[in-house]
């Protein structure tokens, strides 16, 4: 049940543990249930499972782990969580990644909050709180990215190269990138490495993530 006046819940916060390591998920499963204000409904070792369990328990976050070996990963399953109508769960991301593709992965699948597994738990006690009345809540370091990444200016690229770099990112090889833009393969190999450059990567995946980091897809 949710407070109108405070924005979260009226009672405990019904937390959602999804994490495929047995041990780590019995962890923070006895850590959850000596913290003040929060109940466990429901853990899930998967994806797929923690959808299934969230549309049967209703909780108010669902505490997500990133990698989550088999099926969907948990930045997919952020993504289908708060993608539903009515009411969703907050998500809040709990995981030992800290990359810059991570964090704006998770962030733009629609994560509350970005939390790392080494934080203190009195840290992620106050994180699921302010997660459940739909606040930011983030790691220090992971803030620290953040603003780092909203100071850096982006890199200017031409038109056609944001055009190759598009084409790129859905995967498409120099020969089949020649053929959608008609150019010769010649030239669309003088643009990667104008990209490259810009970026400041040497490889296509980089490139991609570089790209989606600073929002420099359409």
């Amino acid at each position: 049940m949710t407070d109108p006046a405070a924005g979260g819940p009226a009672g405990p916060v019904r937390i959602l543990v999804c994490d495929d390591h047995v041990v780590v998920r019995a962890g923070l499963l006895a850590l959850l249930d000596s913290a003040p204000g929060i109940e466990v409904v429901g853990e899930a070792g998967a994806g797929e499972e923690a959808l299934a369990l969230a549309a049967r328990l209703a909780p108010d976050v669902v505490l997500m782990d990133l990698q989550l070996g088999a099926g969907i990963d948990g930045v997919e399953t952020t993504r289908r969580l708060t993608a539903g109508t009515g009411r969703v769960p907050h998500v809040l991301v709990l995981t030992t990644y800290d990359t810059d593709a991570d964090i704006t992965r998770a962030i733009e699948a629609g994560a509350t909050g970005y939390l790392l597994k080494a934080e203190r738990p009195e840290e992620l006690f106050a994180a699921i709180h302010a997660a459940a009345q739909g606040r930011p809540a983030l790691s220090g370091p992971v803030a620290g990215r953040v603003m780092a990444n909203l100071r850096r200016p982006r890199p200017a690229l031409t038109g056609r190269e944001r055009d190759i770099l598009a084409q790129l990112a859905t995967g498409l090889g120099n020969r089949e990138i020649a053929r959608a833009l008609y150019i010769s393969e010649a030239t669309v190999k003088t643009h990667l490495r104008r990209i490259y450059d810009k970026l400041g990567v040497d490889t296509r995946a980089g490139a991609v993530a570089v790209a989606k980091e600073q929002r420099l897809l359409p």
